[in-house]
């Protein structure tokens, strides 16, 4: 049977396609049939009528309002009698908002497994993304062959609302090491040193990481289309600031680095690469 995927944004697109070179059967929805009919893909008209023929769904959107929507929008995925169906939830969710979903879906008979992933485009058309899932076991274990299909590390942390937490706290790691990485890079070439060279010594020494090798080039080309944008990181960090105000508990780098990224938002920029923040340091 098809695989149903909603969220053709960067990483939906590569998660989908890479579905399709694993010759899966993948039907989507979009709100704008076009723009999902021109990426190759054939396109339902709702919700209800994409899981009415798939067992499973996947979404990937923006936020937990977006997901909200899918759900409980008229011909929502809510409207389609659910049993036997599973929905896989690769967003990045608040926190709160993902224990509510696990109700809603399990409500109407259907399996939901909250299933943020770490790693964007490249990674994710590789099938080399790590996927962090929390639910049922069961449900999990039904998953599982089809996250392995573009995920090549899998975790599965159990208690709901478990992997939305962990997704925000490496994002964390994400944004921090971006900002300080773009930091350096500016301060470097202010020195006068060459910009490939600088990050080739630093990705041999303090900055090695995932974060540099995956945006050296984007920050030596400066070519900052998106793969994950300054929007995306900066909604994440609002998100964890909530955690951390949950748990009564004080944010120090994560606060910092939550600012600099909203700057980037405030100048215009959140469409771009988070990459992008290197304009900010080298002003």
């Amino acid at each position: 049977m098809a695989i149903g995927f909603i969220g053709l944004g960067n990483l939906g697109t590569a998660v989908a396609k890479r579905l399709q070179s694993m010759n899966e059967d993948v039907l989507v929805w979009n709100r704008t049939k076009a723009k999902a009919e021109a990426k190759g893909f054939v396109c339902e008209n709702s919700p209800k009528a994409l899981i009415e023929k798939c067992d499973t769904v996947l979404m990937c959107l923006f936020d937990s309002a977006g997901v909200r929507d899918v759900l409980s929008m008229q011909e929502g995925l809510l409207s389609a009698d659910l049993k036997g169906k599973t929905i896989i939830d690769l967003t990045t969710n608040h926190f709160n908002d993902v224990i509510e979903f696990h109700a809603m879906v399990e409500a109407k008979g259907g399996s939901y497994l909250e299933c943020p992933v770490l790693g964007s485009v490249v990674p994710a058309s590789k099938g080399e993304l790590t996927a962090v899932c929390a639910g049922k076991e069961a449900v999990y274990l039904h998953a599982k062959p089809l996250l392995e299909k573009f995920a090549s590390t899998i975790f599965h942390l159990k208690e709901a609302g478990f992997a939305a937490k962990m997704k925000l706290i490496n994002n964390l790691c994400l944004g921090s090491f971006m900002a300080t990485i773009a930091e350096c890079a500016a301060l470097g070439e202010a020195c006068g040193i060459e910009k490939k060279e600088l990050l080739e010594i630093l990705g041999a020494g303090g900055g090695k990481s995932l974060v540099l090798a995956a945006k050296t080039q984007k920050l030596i080309d400066e070519d900052f289309s998106p793969h994950f944008s300054n929007a995306a990181i900066n909604k994440d960090l609002h998100c964890l600031q909530d955690l951390a105000y949950s748990l009564n508990r004080p944010l120090y780098t994560a606060s910092v680095t939550k600012e600099l990224f909203s700057k980037m938002k405030m100048m215009g920029k959140g469409d771009e690469d988070f990459s992008s923040i290197y304009q900010l340091f080298k002003a």
